[in-house]
């Protein structure tokens, strides 16, 4: 199984970036998949997520700016962010789940900075 994350990068506050997350091994819609981050001397926090059965949750520091989607002809999950924020600033990471099973990808860093 292989989570494949991408689309990480520096950005201006105010802007913009898009997630990815390639999901491989797996029957990719059976599983409910999520993006977590995790800052510097933080825990990591649970960001968004679409369910196998097309629901989705934000937590509420981001929602109305992050949107997750998933087309699952492509075993793909993505994130798109705007407006961000400094404190969005963190490794984000995707999240494959069924069940008891999870399965984690390698993360990519996001930095909101001037």
């Amino acid at each position: 199984v292989q989570l494949q994350a991408s689309g990480g990068g520096v950005v201006q506050p105010g802007g913009s970036l898009k997630l990815s997350c390639v999901a491989s091994g797996i029957t990719f819609s059976r599983y409910d998949m999520s993006w977590y981050r995790q800052a510097p001397g933080n825990q990591r926090e649970l960001v968004a997520g679409a369910t196998s059965r097309s629901g989705t949750n934000y937590a509420d520091s981001v929602k109305g700016r992050f949107t997750i989607s998933r087309d699952n002809a492509k075993n793909t999950v993505y994130l798109q962010m705007n407006t961000l924020k400094p404190e969005d600033t963190a490794v984000y990471y995707c999240n494959a789940a069924l069940f008891e099973v999870n399965y984690w990808g390698q993360g990519t860093q996001v930095t909101v900075s001037s």
